[in-house]
This record gives C-alpha cells, structure tokens and sequence, in this order.
C-alpha cells in the first residue's frame, strides 16, 4: 500500500483502448497525488500491483493530461498489459518504482564488447520476456550485440536462452522436419509450396514462422491473409493429426516468445543483425519439435 500525506492511497484500475504493440504501458495522470510524492517520471518502470498483493505486472509508464483517458483517482492499462495483469477494470491497484534487472549489467557489458555467457543471456532473455526491459533498453541491448558482433557459441547461448524462455511442441516421432529461407521478398513463397508436398509424402512438417522484420512479406503475414495463423497449441497438434502439417505463427503457441519482442523493436529499426537472425530461427525450429 502506498501512503500520501500518511495515509493508505490505492487507485482504481481502468483499461485503456490502445495498442502499445508488445510493451507494457500504464498511464498516470499529471494530477494525481502519487505522480507528485512518488517522484514518478514519464518512462519509469513501474510495478503495478493488486491491492492484495496477488498479481503484479512490470510497466513502462506513461503521463496524461487528459481526464478521459486516465483521471487522477485511476491507473491506466494498456490492452496488452490489461490482459497480462487479468485483474477486472475498476479494482483497487497500487503502483511503485520497479527495482533495475539483475541481467542490465549483463547488457551493459554487451555494449562494451564483451563476450556473454549462457547465464548471461539466459538472464536478458528471461527479463525481456517478464517486461522488465523497456522498449529503449531492448534497443540498446540489440544495437550492443549488432556492433560487438557475436561468435559461434554465443549464437548458440542465445539459441538456447531463447528456448528455454518458451514452450516446446512435441510430437512423439522420430522425425519432424522443418525448412526455412531468408524471405521477406513479396511473390517469394517457397515455404507455402513445399509444405503441402511434404505433408502429402508422409512426412511431419509442423511449420511455424515469425512475422516479417524488414517488410510485411514473411511467411506468416501472407498465410494470414487466407487463413488463421494465431492457433493455440491444441489447434496446431489437431492439424497435425489430420494434416500432417501446417502453417502458422509461432507466437500463439509461444514458442520462444522473446523473439516477437525483439522484432517488434527491429522492425522499425530495419536492423537484424545475424547473430540474432540465427538464434531466432534455430530457436524457433526447436521450440516446434523439429529434428531435421
């Protein structure tokens, strides 16, 4: 519970309409009392609680001036972090300065050109995927392992970090194949062709895909335009039995989730660099079973 002026201060939680496309925002007024006592500033990290301490959601935080979108008596959520925090518009919430990530000195060194160890991305990749990063600091993290470049087995670190911060598919077969290609060429759709000639030889070929870093031609955004790609698990070991293969968007089935955080920050960056190209590729075949 916070005080102001010695006595208890909750806020009552309401649900904003905006899509802060994969980061958490929650939005204070400039009136509020605990905007003032707190010393909060535009862009803290916040940590947003319920009022009996059961549920709590890491935020970057936004000032308001207008009463419609957020009054001075009412915390904001964004739809994405509404629906992480699950806790009904209208509740009492408390709201405190997030403590720094353990893992920010790791990516600190990054950006010095220092060589990182699993633990270390382990620990980035582990903080990314909880929200403890801002937008500016995935950023800064991305740009470190860009410009000191990483070596064979850092690529590999990160491949397993990535891994291990997900879900994994299984299949129970022996062989589960999978192929890729550095697309993002509209007209390019090889993926879309082999699928179904393998599937129609026997073999298994769950296929999963990211959505495009560089352009709006990856392989989940054209499938998307004549069917779903947002499937849940279930859906996805469903289509296997009947199919014997499909494609979708591995995102749903969070299979390696922090990849979807990372490109929601280079794309407008138009920047991948190939360390984290291949990471994120192998990260995702594995996550989905394949085993050739």
């Amino acid at each position: 519970m916070i005080m102001v002026n010695n006595k208890p201060k909750t806020l009552t939680l309401r649900s904003v309409a905006i899509d802060t496309y994969k980061e958490n925002v929650a939005y204070l007024h400039r009136d509020c009392e605990i905007y003032r006592s707190e010393g909060f500033q535009a862009l803290n990290k916040v940590k947003i609680s319920s009022a009996d301490g059961g549920r709590s959601v890491i935020t970057v935080l936004n000032i308001v001036d207008d009463a419609a979108i957020t009054g001075p008596e009412e915390l904001g959520l964004s739809e994405q972090v509404f629906c992480q925090f699950a806790t009904p518009e209208g509740s009492p919430v408390n709201i405190a300065h997030a403590s720094v990530p353990h893992s920010i000195k790791a990516m600190r060194r990054k950006i010095s050109g220092e060589r990182l160890l699993f633990e270390d991305y382990l620990a980035i990749n582990e903080d990314i995927v909880s929200n403890r990063y801002s937008k500016i600091e995935i950023a800064a993290y991305l740009v470190g392992c860009a410009e000191s470049g990483m070596d064979r087995e850092e690529v590999l670190f990160l491949t397993k970090a990535m891994l291990n911060t997900g879900e994994q598919l299984e299949w129970d077969e022996q062989l589960v194949v999978d192929k890729h290609c550095i697309g993002v060429i509209p007209g390019n759709r090889t993926t879309m062709l082999i699928v179904p000639i393998v599937a129609e030889h026997g073999m298994l070929m769950p296929k999963t895909s990211s959505c495009a870093i560089t352009s709006p031609a990856g392989t989940a955004d054209t499938m998307e335009v004549l069917a779903r790609v947002d499937l849940a698990p279930e859906t996805l070991h469903q289509l296997v039995a009947q199919e014997r293969a499909f494609l979708a968007w591995g995102g749903t089935a969070k299979l390696a989730p922090v990849d979807d955080i990372l490109i929601a920050v280079e794309r407008p960056l138009s920047m991948d660099s190939p360390g984290q190209m291949v990471a994120s590729i192998l990260s995702k075949k594995v996550a989905a079973g394949s085993t050739h």
